[in-house]
């Protein structure tokens, strides 16, 4: 971006500022680095394509490498006391800092991260932070902002004799800055220096040409859309990105540079709407926060009415304890009355002695007969003691222990019904989307609402579209293409809801579906494949008579493949269909072709299988490299033994592991005749793992190559019919 074009964008912004259409608060948030919350001081580009000031990135990336050396001191010698910093030295982080450092002890070993701003993990490879690129537009911004948000600080001039002179322009070409005296000595005209470009006072001095971070000799010409990212030649020649998609920079510039300017405009003319969306959310806190208190209120009138039951069989129990109490204390007093009586000069021992001093034999005997016998009691007591009452408690003891387990599980009322949750295995989507639920508590409910709405962000909030569904699964139609849908679902019994369920988001193919069947007239061997009744399967049989053709391997014959194609042609728009590979398979090969070449095909399989002479076979043929960039007829990739084969270009790397990729496990085909293109997707996350030019001008066909013992499955169309057979399983 030119310098004229930023000041204009830049003052643009700040006509906004001015009229209260953005406020200062809101434009410094973006420009405050997440890590150590102040603006940006030359932010770095990370991986996740968040920034973050360069000096952040290596306090981080050394304070885990010390927390690593850490851990193993400790690990290797736990007695060994070590003084852990809460942050790296600035020592440190000034020698790493240096033009020319090279990896030492001093030099962080981490490579990988959580981001301050995502909190996901990013590795910045073997180059470190030497591999990133420095966000000059936001340094820009920044140093902007300051000038025009805050009091602008003089910019001093760096050639002066103290006291330095206010400088009055800055040499983009000497990073400095001068006074209208020192520009003219250290700029004298007629010299090559007067050619230098200069601007106004700045401390924010940018490359004219941006470099390669990788080959630092190399400048950055192309964009990688695949990991959005600018590279050079040498990148897309042999490098990383061999195999990913470029544009040019000048047309990567123009698509972002028109979709941000698009995205800004909507969002400023969409002011009204913001401003009521702003006013139904101010609505909404304040009933939230009304809510919230009622249901704290509702809270602690539910525990106090626990606590005036818990004080009622407090005050029960208490009494029983002490009812129980006082009756033992009244049997021992009264037995501890009855010993002291036995006591000398005490009750029944004194009243005996006094017996014994009656001299009148007739008196004697008859009182003393009455006082013997409680005399023979209360000896019997004293051979056999025994407590009037128990001291123990045990049969007053509280059990708490299912109470205290209710209490612990005690929680919010959710109105009765349980959440549905939706099975995300049995959900799918194809030329129809299938949402399949399940409930804990099926026999509770009484219907179901599935809820769905598309997912867009060029628009406003779409409503929800709901459908009444009395079983735990439904088909939902007329979907559009190559978009985002969320589905959430809840319970109905009677006229009490369950709260929704977790969203789940589906992406639907990016064109409709077309549906056909494998034809069993046109190439097809019975004697190596097997079609299934519905011909919607078929399978490769490595038999006796693959045997006997091996035979033949001596004189240069070639084990054929075996073609088999769909029985309804293309001829114009755009089209997708999915297949499913066996994981057993040894080779299939899948893709399109045209009539004219299924001709060929089919007319003579033997030469049709030379390595030489399938442009996409994997071998290094003279004949692969010229014709690769030219349209073909045809396309098929290659998969087997649980891999998926990306075509081999001139301009990719040699390694196999750049071009080989776990199988999925469904399969899609893209073609457009009318852009002339095809392309293969990982069903799963409806991403796109290959695409080229393809020669549309005849009759375009699905076509199948298997060898070996294989396996493919076409992708059957949600229907209802499909639904009432996968409830039946």
């Amino acid at each position: 971006m030119s310098e004229s074009g930023e000041i204009s964008e830049f003052g643009y912004i700040m006509e906004l500022l001015a009229r209260g259409k953005v406020t200062i608060k809101n434009i410094e948030r973006e420009l405050i680095c997440p890590a150590c919350k102040e603006l940006f001081t030359h932010p770095l580009i990370l991986p996740c394509q968040h920034s973050i000031c360069h000096k952040c990135v290596k306090e981080l990336l050394l304070m885990l490498d010390d927390s690593f050396n850490d851990v193993a001191s400790d690990n290797s010698n736990q007695s060994s006391p070590r003084l852990r910093l809460p942050s790296p030295s600035m020592d440190k982080i000034d020698r790493i800092s240096r033009p020319g450092w090279k990896r030492n002890s001093l030099t962080p070993r981490t490579t990988t991260f959580p981001c301050p701003g995502c909190e996901h993990d990013v590795d910045l490879g073997e180059r470190g932070i030497n591999g990133l690129f420095r966000n000059f537009t936001l340094e820009t911004i920044v140093e902007r902002y300051r000038q025009a948000a805050r009091a602008a600080t003089a910019i001093m001039c760096d050639l002066c004799k103290p006291p330095p002179q206010e400088s009055t322009k800055s040499c983009m070409d000497c990073s400095a800055s001068y006074c209208n005296e020192c520009f003219k000595i250290y700029h004298p005209w007629g010299t090559v220096k007067a050619q230098h470009e200069y601007v106004g006072p700045t401390t924010n001095f940018r490359p004219k040409i941006l470099m390669c971070p990788e080959h630092e000799t190399e400048r950055i010409n192309m964009y990688c859309e695949l990991c959005r990212r600018p590279v050079c030649h040498l990148c897309k020649l042999g490098g990383n990105h061999s195999n990913h998609r470029v544009t040019t920079m000048s047309s990567a510039y123009k698509t972002l540079k028109e979709k941000l300017s698009k995205d800004i405009d909507y969002l400023i003319g969409k002011e009204s709407q913001v401003k009521s969306q702003i006013s139904e959310l101010d609505l909404l806190m304040k009933e939230t926060e009304c809510n919230g208190e009622r249901a704290k209120e509702d809270a602690v009138t539910h525990f106090e009415k626990l606590f005036e039951i818990l004080e009622e069989r407090k005050a029960s129990v208490l009494k029983a304890i002490d009812a129980s109490k006082k009756l033992r204390l009244d049997k021992f007093q009264t037995q501890m009355e009855e010993y002291q009586g036995l006591l000398e000069n005490n009750g029944l021992v004194g009243y005996a002695q006094e017996v014994l001093k009656e001299t009148d034999q007739s008196c004697f005997v008859q009182t003393a007969k009455q006082l013997h016998v409680r005399i023979q009691k209360a000896t019997e007591s004293l051979k056999s003691f025994r407590p009037a009452a128990q001291t123990s408690f045990e049969d007053y003891v509280v059990n708490t222990c299912k109470q205290t387990e209710l209490l612990g599980e005690l929680s919010f009322f959710s109105s009765g019904v349980d959440v549905p949750e939706i099975n995300e295995e049995q959900s799918k989507v194809y030329n129809n989307a299938l949402i399949s639920w399940h409930h804990p508590e099926k026999d509770k409910a009484d219907s179901y609402v599935l809820e769905y709405r598309k997912i867009n962000r060029d628009e406003e909030m779409l409503p929800w579209n709901e459908i009444e569904v009395c079983g735990t699964s439904k088909v939902i139609s007329d979907l559009e293409s190559d978009c985002n849908y969320a589905f959430r679902v809840r319970a109905y019994k009677g006229s009490i809801c369950s709260p929704c369920s977790r969203e789940l988001i589906l992406h639907t193919p990016p064109a409709p579906v077309f549906s056909f069947l494998f034809d069993e007239k046109c190439g097809y061997n019975n004697e190596h494949l097997l079609l299934n009744l519905k011909r919607d399967r078929v399978e490769s049989r490595a038999g006796f008579n693959l045997l006997l053709a091996a035979e033949r391997i001596q004189v240069g014959y070639y084990t054929s493949l075996d073609y088999i194609i769909g029985d309804v042609g293309i001829t114009k728009g755009k089209h997708f269909w999915a297949f499913r590979v066996e994981p057993y398979s040894y080779l299939v090969k899948a893709g399109v072709a045209s009539s004219d070449k299924l001709q060929e095909w089919l007319r003579s399989p033997r030469d049709a299988v030379s390595p030489r002479y399938e442009q996409d076979s994997g071998h290094d043929s003279g004949s692969e490299d010229t014709c690769f960039d030219s349209s073909q007829p045809f396309t098929l990739v290659t998969i087997g033994m649980k891999k998926f084969f990306i075509p081999k270009s001139p301009t990719s790397s040699n390694e196999p592991e750049n071009r080989v990729l776990p199988m999925p496990a469904s399969i899609g085909v893209l073609l457009d005749c009318d852009k002339g293109s095809v392309a293969f997707y990982d069903v799963d996350h409806m991403r796109c793992l290959y695409e080229r030019q393809v020669d549309c001008s005849h009759a375009m066909y699905p076509a199948f190559a298997l060898m070996g013992s294989g396996g493919v499955q076409l992708e059957e169309s949600i229907t209802a019919k499909y639904l009432g057979y996968q409830e039946s399983m």
